[in-house]
């Protein structure tokens, strides 16, 4: 038998599958796959069943229903400051995922260079690769995960064709500072790259910090795409609706790669996300405080548990140094030790690392109901105590 694609064939089972199946096993609590544990707001979900009966239900257009490509351009204007033309800069793919996977068929021509920032979510690897990309990869760490300059300039070269970077950043819960971000757009512009914007938690960010989209800076508005998410603003992650903003130029070739791999999403679905990113500015203000809520209470009791827990400046996800409890074991023994014997899943930060080197540092998602979060750290002070 000839063998399938070198690329893809070489992946494993993702590390969140692999844990929330044993979380199954064991009746743990699963605080390792990013999702809530609830469904966002009931006049989104409404808005998409009346759509879905009154219909239609045929084939939307290939960008997009217009109503969800003018809200998208009308959200960038009122958060960001950003003049978008829906009709020539902005595209509806089925999740942020394909939006991602367009990007670099559009974009990369074998032998081109990717510059990624680990930790990496899971999938941008296998994209890059699958895309013909040799990626060139610099690593914030923990504690701090401060942005390694000299390294990241040392990854530019006349060959970089993009770069990838989730801002806020899974798992890190990192969001990105203007002065970074001014130096990753002085690469930009010095070696004629684009950059993919990963966006998708760009309204959960806490502390009263700032989310920047690197496409709002001086000369990068016809250099950047920019991706954003339904399932993280609206905690609908299942409906796989996100939306890229890119010049014109940009958006033509990955609308071609769009039109190959889903060609379009459920119409009911951008009828009800045209209708939420309407909704007054108290919502996407309340969905950071409320999550930020839940990032204090959950912090405040790992750290009774006896972790290390390390800055979350965005994002529903925290990092925990275990090394002060006593475990002598690495990530992935943790991981496992606590679903078994503790009842409570978390994943391993060197999942995200393409070497593990991080190897005392576990992920927790705390986008879940408080009852829920406070039965882990219970059985967590059990465990450990």
């Amino acid at each position: 038998m000839k063998a399938p694609n070198s690329v893809l064939s070489s992946y494993g089972t993702t590390v969140f599958e692999v844990m929330s199946r044993l979380a199954i096993e064991h009746d743990a609590i699963n605080l390792g796959q990013g999702f809530p544990d609830t469904d966002g707001p009931a006049d989104i979900v409404e808005a998409a069943a009346a759509a879905l009966i009154q219909g239609p239900n045929q084939y939307p257009p290939m960008l997009g229903l217009p109503a969800l490509r003018q809200a998208v351009a009308a959200h960038a204007e009122r958060f960001y400051g950003l003049e978008v033309d829906w009709q020539s800069e902005v595209m509806v793919t089925s999740g942020a995922t394909e939006a991602l996977a367009d990007c670099h068929m559009a974009l990369i021509e074998p032998g081109d260079e990717v510059v990624l920032i680990e930790p990496l979510y899971d999938c941008y690897l296998p994209i890059v690769r699958r895309a013909g990309a040799i990626a060139k990869t610099v690593r914030v760490e923990p504690p701090d995960w401060a942005l390694p300059r000299a390294a990241l300039e040392a990854a530019f070269s006349d060959r970089t064709k993009l770069l990838l970077l989730n801002n806020p950043m899974n798992p890190t819960a990192k969001v990105f500072t203007r002065a970074e971000l001014d130096f990753i757009a002085g690469l930009l512009q010095r070696h004629d790259a684009y950059a993919v914007c990963d966006e998708v938690y760009e309204h959960i960010v806490f502390d009263r910090r700032e989310h920047i989209p690197l496409m709002t800076l001086p000369g990068l508005r016809k250099r950047t795409i920019r991706i954003g998410s339904a399932g993280k603003t609206f905690s609908l992650t299942g409906w796989k609706v996100g939306y890229v903003t890119a010049a014109p130029e940009l958006l033509a070739p990955i609308a071609k790669a769009h039109q190959f791999v889903t060609f379009t999403t459920a119409p009911n679905l951008q009828q009800a996300v045209a209708a939420g990113l309407g909704k007054p500015d108290r919502y996407f203000a309340g969905l950071s405080e409320e999550m930020q809520a839940k990032r204090d209470r959950f912090a405040a009791g790992l750290t009774e548990v006896g972790f290390d827990v390390l800055d979350c400046a965005g994002t529903y996800f925290i990092t925990a140094d275990f090394r002060p409890l006593g475990f002598e074991g690495n990530d992935v023994d943790f991981c496992r030790h606590i679903t078994v014997d503790a009842g409570v899943t978390a994943v391993p930060v060197s999942a995200f690392y393409i070497s593990g080197e991080v190897d005392h540092f576990v992920r927790f998602c705390f986008c879940k109901k408080d009852d829920l979060l406070d039965a882990a750290i219970e059985r967590l002070a059990k465990a450990f105590r």
